[in-house]
């Protein structure tokens, strides 16, 4: 693991600029400390020679006011560090998001989403430690002590030897201590995100474990992964503290051979008191940025064990759709409610189409293929198939989640993997319902609400009967099965009608709805296909096929 990896300053500016300030101000306060050696050198030698106060005086005031400037570069760099971590984190949260979002939910599925929940989040935490401790002191060690040695090489070449000869030591120690410290914070980590994993899917499966009397044992695995959990730590600081005390060590009997060599040369006056004095506060500023760096490595280590996963997101490409050079697209975003129909976009068209889905150790065999079809605007469309046969592949196809042979176009245009969808609106299986009122899901990611559109949409998806100010918990919590499902319906219909979206695509909406709800939705869905929407449903229910205008079967003929 590299103290500094380079990847950071590519997918963060952030970094780069903190590497630019923390340099400077780096270079800064070695000259501060530089200066404040030689000024109280030279007050001693002063005093110890007799003079009085008065010829002291402006020697004194100029240490104060080093004293005053060295404080003030200190706290500008913690504040430069807490910021720059600040910056970090919220950019490679950025960039993270926006990969997830670029591979979509078929990639996710095949991962654990709580461990990436669990990476950008608390693990990305561990960059304050990296940023506020350990990099100052990395940036110290390339910046003051190559100048503090040539210093005091230049006062008194023998001391300026002696730490030349002993310093590479307290790197050997750092390397050797640092492999230890690498090893036992990645356990940890590891250990952090199985507790993570655990835990949610402890939280999410707890009716299910109740109901077959199986809680206790699960609490028991908690209760065991956590106290691996608490060893691990525990570890890792017992390691820290001992390589601190190892580097502490080194430090001081260095420091000890060079106090040494000046005392017996000051004895003999082969050497000035001064510039004995001198080199002298200057030998542990030299060996101080170097014990730094390697008694803070446990906070490179548990920072950049994080930072690891998270580029090893950021860099795998393996499953991420291809991108055109040019994105163009179809239609323009409207400012608000429209009913709208664009003559040009009046067929979505799929053209042999081949779906292959990406594994974990490579591409998997085909799970849609050959698929040939046409939906027209003004008609409900309905996809059947048997479980497997790759409906809600197809549907992912068509939203540039997964990479596909064939083509597909609406009107004259083709549709590419990867390319944006302002004309495409989508409920899937799972309604996705986050905390807030039923409003809020309805017209989720808009900046403002359209009461109005919010009433319409959820009558089109045979829901109007709920309350749009309606709070709702965790997982659209204060709703039955059914009127989840419909409100995830009238949230592709609310953004179908607020951009003018040509094509609208539910995956089994109806699934637990009854009758007479799913007679509303039906009615719903005529009237969004009347108003010249392409609307397609993948369904497996009697009463969507008898009102359908056209009916897929996948892998079979359809009924046009």
């Amino acid at each position: 693991m590299r103290p500094l990896d380079p990847r950071l300053l590519r997918y963060a500016s952030a970094a780069r600029w903190f590497l630019l300030v923390g340099a400077a101000l780096g270079l800064a306060q070695t000259l501060v400390v530089v200066a404040f050696a030689w000024l109280l050198s030279q007050a001693i030698s002063l005093a110890v020679d007799g003079h009085g106060p008065a010829e002291l005086a402006p020697t004194v005031g100029a240490l104060a006011v080093v004293v005053v400037v060295r404080a003030a570069l200190v706290w500008l760099l913690e504040v430069a560090a807490s910021r720059g971590a600040a910056s970090v984190k919220s950019q490679l949260r950025s960039r993270v998001l926006e990969r997830l979002a670029e591979r979509g939910p078929d990639w996710l599925a095949g991962t654990q989403s709580a461990g990436v929940a669990t990476l950008v989040g608390q693990g990305l935490d561990a960059l304050d430690n990296y940023f506020a401790r350990y990099l100052p002191q990395l940036l110290l060690a390339g910046i003051a002590t190559p100048i503090l040695v040539l210093v005091m090489l230049w006062q008194d070449l023998p001391s300026g030897i002696t730490v030349i000869v002993v310093l590479p030591f307290i790197p050997l120690f750092m390397v050797l201590i640092g492999q230890a410290t690498q090893a036992v914070q990645r356990a940890q980590w590891d250990a952090l995100q199985r507790l993570g994993v655990g835990f949610l899917d402890l939280v999410g499966g707890l009716a299910t474990l109740k109901i077959f009397g199986r809680e206790a044992r699960q609490a028991e695995r908690v209760r065991t992964i956590t106290e691996d959990y608490r060893g691990r730590t525990m570890k890792v600081l017992r390691v820290s503290f001992l390589s601190g005390f190892v580097l502490e060590l080194g430090a001081s009997l260095s420091v000890a051979l060079v106090a040494v060599s000046i005392g017996l040369r000051l004895v003999d006056g082969s050497l000035q008191l001064g510039v004995g004095l001198f080199v002298l506060l200057l030998a542990p500023e030299a060996f101080l940025p170097v014990r730094q760096v390697g008694a803070q490595f446990h906070a490179a280590a548990d920072g950049l064990a994080v930072a690891e996963d998270v580029f090893a997101i950021l860099d795998d490409e393996s499953a991420s759709p291809a991108r055109p050079a040019e994105t163009v697209a179809l239609i323009p975003a409207s400012t608000g409610p429209t009913d709208a129909v664009a003559p040009v976009l009046d067929a979505l068209r799929f053209d042999r189409v081949r779906v292959r889905r990406a594994g974990r150790d490579g591409p998997v065999g085909p799970v849609a293929s050959e698929f040939t079809a046409v939906f027209r605007a003004g008609r409900l469309a309905v996809i059947r198939g048997a479980s497997g046969a790759g409906k809600s592949t197809l549907v992912a196809a068509l939203q540039g989640f997964v990479p596909f042979d064939g083509e597909i176009s609406l009107g004259d245009a083709g549709v590419m993997p990867g390319t944006p969808r302002p004309w495409l609106a989508w409920a899937g299986q799972r309604p996705g319902l986050l905390a807030g009122t039923i409003a809020d899901n309805v017209s989720l990611g808009e900046a403002s609400v359209d009461p109005a559109l919010v009433h319409r949409a959820l009558r089109e998806a045979g829901a109007g009967e709920l309350d749009p100010a309606s709070r709702l918990g965790v997982n659209g919590d204060g709703l039955s099965g059914g009127q989840a499902q419909r409100v995830a319906v009238a949230r592709a219909i609310y953004r179908a009608r607020l951009h003018g979206c040509r094509v609208l695509v539910l995956d089994e909406p109806s699934s637990a709805l009854d009758p007479e709800a799913e007679k509303r939705l039906v009615t719903g869905l005529r009237r969004l296909a009347t108003d010249g929407l392409i609307v397609i449903v993948v369904s497996h229910r009697p009463l969507l096929r008898d009102a359908a205008d056209q009916v897929v079967e996948l892998n079979g003929p359809a009924r046009v």
